[in-house]
């Protein structure tokens, strides 16, 4: 197994203990898996578990796992990221969903029939 599968996701550029913590939340416990997952995969998860959204922090994230400085998306790459972030919030939330189901989600019970 490589070294970088203990690596916390802090260790990634742009990316502290804050982060460290809501990956926990969702599961994903090394930079090396935030890898794997890839950033929309691995945002889906973090707003699936109780992040809230926000643009930001996805292109952090996205600029984190392309190991560039978070201010170095612009132009129509942030555009392009914007339309990726709307699709993964939009799709992560069902806004008929009771508070309680939502709940129920987070800690794993199966969706009511």
């Amino acid at each position: 197994m490589s070294d970088t599968a203990f690596n916390p996701v802090s260790s990634l550029r742009n990316l502290g203990p804050a982060m460290d913590e809501a990956c926990a939340r969702a599961g994903i416990h090394s930079a090396e898996q935030l890898r794997a997952l890839g950033t929309d995969k691995a945002y889906a998860r973090l707003l699936q578990n109780g992040t809230r959204p926000h643009f930001i922090g996805y292109y952090v994230l996205e600029m984190a796992l392309q190991e560039r400085p978070w201010n170095d998306c612009k132009g129509e790459e942030k555009k392009a990221l914007r339309k990726r972030f709307d699709a993964i919030k939009a799709s992560s939330f069902d806004p008929g969903l009771s508070e309680f189901e939502k709940m129920m989600n987070q800690i794993g019970l199966p969706p009511s029939c």
